[in-house]
């Protein structure tokens, strides 16, 4: 008696109600004794593939099941080919090999309403750094007054590189100056006068290159740089017929500035010459503040692209430039050095014995040959 009455506390029909017939399983099926001995409640596993286009992964859909079904109670032909795609992934065509981490918040929608943040890729790279961009264009009559203070800037800083370091390369100078300091000690016999001999040397340079490039910059500003819109913007003539006929109209000459953060920084011209087919790189000039930035490159790629245009069969260029940098700037632009000229003389120079001494100029000559005439 108090086995049956614990046979009816475990049995899991009420008293008074028949128990359940047990399920039909199909034909080649057999229960599982796991599966009946699990407290779990049954469910079916949906393993299947999606086309290749759509998801080279395995999804599995966890569904629950009138049925207790499960592996072992599967045929063990059905078994063997689930397991072989399961596990062979390398065997599908079209199938990546990367491992790939899918959360649940990417493979189900989130419900409408709820926050939710898209999770961060495991690898994501770092941001790099915002460069400044730098927008070349046209000249407007308006930018007059800061396009010549950039060019007077540019030109004043040459009158302490002339005077100082252009004298590195003038060895005969350099030869003189030493004589003089020998001569001034063997007349004096005295080494205070001969210490203040270099002093006085270097300061008779700075006056006489000052000097010499104030009144450069006044003739450049009072000619092209007086007006830029008439002597580089000006509309072409009208062409003739026979220009028309050989497609050779075209714009000879044109001005442009460097604009970053909506300021000009920069400044460049081009002259054409119809004599030689060549266009003559003018005027470049980068605000001190704003170098290092690949500006002055920016400038001379556009002078070159005016003359591919225009069809002009080479660029040329001179400068008296003492700094290697704006050397080296020309000859990454495709420049080759085709000469220098000693004892260069500049508009305004007097020529005489003193200045002659005192002011030495180099002006290089460059050349890129576009096209063959």
């Amino acid at each position: 008696m108090p086995l049956q009455n614990a046979a009816q506390l475990l049995s899991p029909v009420p008293p008074g109600r028949a128990a359940p017939r047990p399920a039909q399983l199909p034909a080649g099926l057999r229960p599982c004794s796991a599966l009946r001995s699990s407290p779990f409640p049954p469910f079916f596993f949906f393993f299947f593939f999606s086309p290749p286009p759509l998801s080279p992964l395995p999804v599995f859909l966890l569904l629950p099941s009138p049925r207790p079904v499960c592996m072992h109670c599967l045929s063990p032909k059905m078994v063997c080919e689930t397991k072989i795609v399961a596990e062979d992934h390398d065997s599908i065509p079209g199938a990546k090999k990367d491992t790939i981490i899918v959360s649940s918040s990417q493979m189900w929608p989130t419900l409408s309403g709820s926050p939710s943040s898209p999770p961060a890729p495991l690898g994501t790279p770092k941001e790099e750094p915002k460069r400044d961009n730098v927008y070349i264009r046209e000249f407007h009559p308006s930018e007059q007054e800061v396009v010549r203070r950039i060019f007077y800037e540019g030109i004043m800083e040459r009158i302490p590189n002339t005077a100082f370091r252009g004298l590195k390369q003038q060895p005969l100078t350099q030869l003189l100056y030493a004589l003089m300091a020998v001569m001034c000690f063997v007349v004096t016999k005295s080494f205070l006068l001969t210490c203040c001999l270099p002093i006085f040397l270097m300061g008779m340079r700075y006056y006489f290159s000052r000097k010499v490039i104030l009144h450069y910059l006044d003739c450049a500003l009072h000619t092209d740089m007086s007006d830029i819109e008439q002597y580089y913007m000006k509309p072409p003539e009208e062409p003739s017929l026979m220009q028309v006929f050989w497609k050779r109209h075209r714009s000879g000459s044109c001005f442009w500035v460097a604009v970053l953060d909506g300021n000009v920084v920069g400044i460049v011209a081009a002259r054409g010459n119809e004599e030689d087919n060549t266009v003559e790189l003018r005027r470049m000039s980068v605000d001190s503040n704003y170098r290092g930035k690949g500006i002055a490159k920016a400038l001379g790629r556009k002078v070159l692209e005016f003359a591919m245009l225009n069809n002009y069969s080479s660029v040329v260029l001179g400068t008296t430039a003492v700094k290697m940098a704006a050397h080296k700037l020309y000859e990454s632009l495709g420049f080759k050095h085709v000469g220098v000229v000693e004892h260069y003389a500049l508009p305004g120079m007097t020529h005489s014995l003193l200045e002659r001494m005192f002011f030495q100029l180099r002006y290089h000559r460059y050349r890129l040959q576009l096209r063959e005439e």
